[in-house]
């Protein structure tokens, strides 16, 4: 409302024109105008309506003791919507969900029910053969519009690739299938090819249209691919990508996979290796032509929360493929948010032609301490703890709620709004409360600090409404409520560079989430916390903790090897 600044009708997406069964945006602006100047008594009811809504959003803190009964609702609620033909869950348009994936993957390890990785593999696989994953360049779209993984919405955004790359990387230790690594791969190269800036920091994502045209990027007529390619190439490329098919795309087609490698290679009656050469030149060709077209236009702007994903997908698929290239982008976007977007102590939330501005969220500061605790588990800096040390403690000065317990979407100084929202539900990202608990319950740990763990401990209780009557859909919450009932196995590493190096990867090459692995060199000084406990011994040495139980340090890497297997 132009008079109040009060709002009185929203939405999510609508497309130019009408299409899936949303208006087009221009008769929907029509429309608002209409009712606004016809019906100005409802306006005002709406927004009184709408506002009282809001104020009332925050569930009660519940003093109840905390307990594993959300964890098992979820389990039974995700099992009985999951697709089990494609993955996923719920009908089209269909998200990719990555909170319950990975909800999924902790369900397995802490219990041994096959069916949680079944259903996350399922899930991972059919979604990177589908038209939801670009074929050709690397990366994710924003969903599928359809249950099968065919047709996307053709947006990239940064914030849905970052998990992905953790997503895929974990699947990838638990399951070394090379579909898993080359979508890895091939998507962090994308964003490091398209979606770095030069000075350091990530871009926020790549339009769905071109030329006025949503997709027009990406999909393929059949005559320009067979021109394209050798006759030799262009039937086994049509056999695995579909081309041999009815279009897919409003008369064109685009790319998904619908023969895996082992059946193309044997119909064409070619070993893998040779299979593998010609698909890889294929699509290359292909590639290479695509790269001539106009191209999405990509949304420039840098932000603090979205850029926070991507230095925790990164530093994940840079520690489990030893791709230092893709650690050192994770190094150089947090460094760009501590040169650009750090200012005063405190975070600004976005950045674009030299500007930075904007008073940081909630979602900011949570999910870039999750992402620095990441990043220290791959390469340890003294100044990233120093930095996820300053991140926790404004945390609980400027955003929690001290009587009720967790966090406020916004800052205490910042500027006034109808009401101040604690949000517990995931939504298109990961709930900021969820992170908050998850992240300051893991320093709490590392550090020894009981003042973070007990913010995490009060945000599960503040959170605990949402978890008893909707679990399923506070996926991030519960995986904070399981880091508190099942607390993170903390292993600190002192050595020298090249014995921790070896130590380290022992301890990291198997998928474990609640296993968190510090490598601090011997040279390193002034830790803070109980790390001024773990003192150098020798070449090597492991201490090793379960909440605040710890065993006597260990000095043989044979018998480091035994206890990290056994867990």
């Amino acid at each position: 409302n132009p008079k109040d600044q009060y709002p009185f009708f929203g939405g999510t997406y609508f497309p130019p024109q009408a299409r899936y069964n949303l208006p087009a945006f221009k008769d929907l602006l029509r429309k608002i105008y209409t009712f606004y100047h016809e019906h100005p008594n409802k306006v005002k009811e709406q927004i009184s309506s709408l506002t009282a809504e809001l104020q009332d959003l925050t569930p009660k803190n519940d003093d109840v003791e905390i307990n594993e009964t959300p964890l098992k609702l979820a389990w039974i609620a995700l099992s009985k919507s999951f697709d089990k033909i494609s993955g996923g869950f719920t009908g089209a348009p269909k998200f990719p969900q990555i909170p319950n994936l990975e909800y999924l993957l902790h369900h397995y390890i802490r219990t041994d029910e096959s069916k949680g990785l079944d259903m996350t593999l399922l899930t991972l696989k059919k979604m990177a053969m589908g038209g939801i994953y670009d074929q050709l360049g690397g990366g994710f779209y924003r969903y599928s519009v359809d249950e099968l993984w065919i047709t996307p919405h053709f947006e990239k955004m940064l914030y849905d690739n970052g998990p992905f790359l953790s997503i895929y990387s974990e699947a990838w230790q638990l399951k070394e299938d090379d579909l898993y690594k080359r979508v890895t791969l091939e998507t962090a190269d994308w964003i490091l090819r398209e979606m770095h800036s030069p000075e350091g920091g990530f871009y926020s994502s790549l339009d769905a249209d071109s030329e006025g045209e949503e997709g027009k990027f990406y999909t393929w007529r059949r005559e320009k691919v067979k021109n394209l390619l050798h006759k030799d190439l262009y039937p086994l490329l049509a056999f695995h990508f579909g081309f041999n098919r009815a279009a897919n795309f409003e008369g064109q087609w685009h790319l998904n996979i619908y023969h895996e490698q082992d059946k193309t290679a044997k119909k064409f009656k070619l070993n893998r290796e040779e299979f593998d050469e010609r698909l890889n030149h294929a699509r290359d060709i292909l590639f290479k032509d695509r790269q001539k077209r106009i191209s999405p236009n990509c949304d420039k702007k840098i932000l603090t929360s979205w850029n926070a994903l991507m230095i925790k997908g990164m530093a994940t698929a840079g520690r489990i493929f030893e791709r230092q290239d893709y650690l050192t982008a994770a190094e150089q976007s947090l460094d760009f948010i501590k040169k650009n977007l750090w200012q005063r102590g405190r975070l600004l939330a976005t950045y674009k032609d030299g500007k930075s501005h904007l008073n940081a969220y909630l979602d900011d500061y949570a999910f870039l301490l999750d992402a620095v605790l990441t990043l220290l588990q791959a390469r340890w800096r003294n100044s990233d703890l120093t930095f996820a040390i300053k991140l926790a403690d404004i945390l609980l000065e400027q955003f929690a709620d001290t009587k009720q317990g967790g966090f406020y979407f916004t800052a205490h100084k910042h500027e006034n709004l109808i009401t101040r929202q604690k949000y517990f539900i995931d939504e298109s990202l990961p709930s900021g409360n969820g992170i908050a608990a998850l992240a300051l319950g893991r320093l709490g740990h590392l550090l020894g600090e009981t003042r973070y763990l007990d913010a995490a401990e009060k945000t599960i209780h503040a959170s605990w409404a949402n978890l008893k009557e909707s679990p399923s859909s506070s996926i991030t919450m519960l995986l904070a409520l399981e880091n508190y009932l099942f607390p993170s196995e903390t292993i600190i590493l002192r050595g020298d560079p090249k014995t921790l190096q070896i130590w380290q990867t022992e301890c990291q090459k198997h998928y474990a989430p609640q296993r968190l692995c510090f490598a601090i060199p011997n040279r390193t000084t002034n830790l803070p916390g109980i790390l001024t406990e773990r003192e150098p011994q020798g070449a090597a040495v492991a201490y090793i903790c379960t909440g605040h139980q710890c065993r006597a340090p260990i000095m043989s890497l044979d018998e480091l090897k035994k206890v990290v297997e056994r867990r």
